[in-house]
């Protein structure tokens, strides 16, 4: 447990008002989130659910918006009660939204419009189409047409804010064509883009004559990562295979001629040709075999973590170093529990090198250290453990009675993830306010109660514990976001019904005010 000392927020408003910062940038922003921490985790302020709404196509929230009817309407959640930013015109199935990622514009860039200065979401379309919208308006400021010869479906970011990359559907060829035996030598392209301003990088395929029998490709932080049904994943520079394998360099709006045909790089019909298309093995950076492909990286220096490719391997987790492939002290994380679902393990993404192992009954945060006298090798150790509130006692009495009146005892063991107790379902780390929001769920009844406990990302020590008012039902999806003063609940329900809750911060409401008044 660290130190408990509340920061006073009257005196860190007076210091605000008076300047007393040094001349880092940076401090008024850090201060003004120390004091909203502060707010947040004290024990007056409640989060009211102030909005609930429901909708029968996907609902989406990023940055204080939320987006339904595939990313055509917009409803800011930033206001005391969420208020409509914007609809688009309805369109048909072919121009609806597939796919969409949010642009904020970088700091220390020069851009050409005013316009680009302000935030704006990148949508794809299923009809082949590259969109930049105004996130304020929902106007369309720029089009890009990706290409006639494949379906592209998915957007990520392979530089965050700086590169995206366009994935397709996977190429596997017509029923008749399969059932020939004639296997498609292309299972997919990725299309790389600079953003603000749009910049082609190149279009590339990944062909089975070259990999072999690919299952899946993307692109992340400059590197090509491929996986095979096997397990096996490898990593490749994209750099590299830029520079060797590009047959022409596009330029957007620029006229070229391509295969016998001239047209305009990324309108329609022409689009962009695929002009990166490798003739051989490009160098290989690093392979590995892991269970269903799980590959991470992270932590400082760099390691990597995996689960052995073995099927009776499943919740065994190595953390081993990238440069020589060895295997931290303490590297070999298995959570001692017995549970229908599986728990999981990831790089904290504080960037802070640790490694959030979570479970349905605790939240172990992991730190990397070096060894005392050994600074080539490192090992895991605990820095703190977050338990869910539950009785010790796993073992359940069953009392039963004979037809001759005997009365018969029976213990079962319980599952850690049993309905019944309090089990972890949702981790997420706030990085504005460097707390770590924990989603616990116990069902009560005939229907489950859901809370949301804030950490101390330093400490673990539990600050705020928010009720749900919703029920919880274990088996529909859910996704909960907590964004500063903001708690946003997204559940689907079967037949594809979506419900949306979203709360506040509130301090001495109306409501409160009066009831004391009353009492008094």
């Amino acid at each position: 447990m660290g130190p408990t000392r509340k920061p006073n927020v009257c005196r860190r408003l007076s210091r605000r008002a008076l300047g007393c910062f040094s001349r880092d940038a940076g401090v008024v922003q850090r201060t003004n989130l120390g004091i909203l921490r502060a707010l947040v985790c004290q024990e007056s302020t409640k989060f009211k659910n102030v909005w609930t709404t429901h909708s029968r196509s996907p609902i989406a929230y990023e940055r204080g918006r939320i987006y339904f009817d595939n990313y055509r309407r917009c409803v800011s959640s930033v206001a005391s009660e969420p208020r409509k930013l914007y609809e688009m015109p309805k369109c048909s199935k072919s121009e609806k939204i597939e796919d969409a990622l949010l642009w904020e514009c970088p700091v220390g860039d020069i851009l050409p419009n005013s316009s680009d200065y302000k935030s704006s979401l990148i949508a794809l379309t299923a009809h082949n189409w590259l969109l930049r919208i105004s996130a304020t308006t929902g106007k369309i400021l720029e089009k890009i047409y990706l290409a006639p010869y494949c379906k592209f479906r998915y957007l990520s970011w392979d530089t965050p804010q700086e590169v995206i990359a366009v994935k397709s559907a996977q190429n596997r060829g017509s029923a008749v064509a399969r059932q020939a035996g004639i296997q498609q030598p292309v299972l997919l392209y990725l299309a790389v883009f600079r953003v603000l301003p749009f910049s082609l990088v190149g279009i590339l395929e990944i062909n089975k004559k070259i990999f072999g029998n690919v299952t899946d490709a993307t692109l992340s932080h400059g590197i090509l990562i491929v996986m095979y049904s096997s397990g096996l994943v490898r990593l490749y520079s994209f750099q590299t295979i830029a520079e060797q394998f590009m047959q022409q360099k596009l330029d957007l709006g620029c006229a070229c001629r391509w295969g016998g045909t001239t047209g305009t790089v990324g309108e329609a019909p022409f689009g962009i040709p695929c002009n990166i298309k490798i003739t051989d093995l490009p160098p290989l950076l690093f392979e590995v075999s892991s269970l269903e492909n799980a590959f991470q990286i992270g932590g400082h220096p760099w390691h990597y973590i995996i689960t052995p490719n073995k099927r009776k391997q499943k919740g065994v987790f190595h953390i081993c170093a990238l440069k020589d492939n060895c295997l931290a002290k303490n590297g070999i994380q298995e959570m001692d529990c017995c549970s229908l679902e599986s728990d999981w393990i990831y790089f904290h993404p504080d960037a802070s090198g640790r490694i959030i192992h979570v479970g349905p009954n605790q939240v172990k945060v992991l730190k990397l250290t070096e060894i005392e006298n050994n600074s080539f090798q490192h090992q895991i150790s605990e820095d703190f453990v977050i338990l869910a509130d539950r009785e010790n006692n796993k073992n359940e009495n069953v009392l039963t009675v004979t037809a001759s009146g005997r009365v018969v005892k029976k213990s079962f063991n319980l599952l850690d993830d049993d309905p019944e107790q309090e089990t972890f379902k949702i981790v997420d780390y706030e990085d504005e306010l460097d707390l770590l929001s924990v989603v616990a769920v116990t069902q009560i009844d005939a229907e489950g109660k859901a809370h949301l406990d804030f950490h101390c990302n330093e400490y673990g020590t539990l600050l705020k514990s928010i009720p749900l008012v919703e029920s919880w039902d274990v088996t529909y999806s859910h996704e909960v976001y907590f964004d500063r003063d903001l708690v946003l609940h997204i559940e689907q329900k079967p037949n594809r019904v979506f419900s949306c809750y979203v709360y506040q911060m509130v301090c001495n409401t109306a409501e409160e005010e009066e009831t004391i008044n009353r009492s008094c």
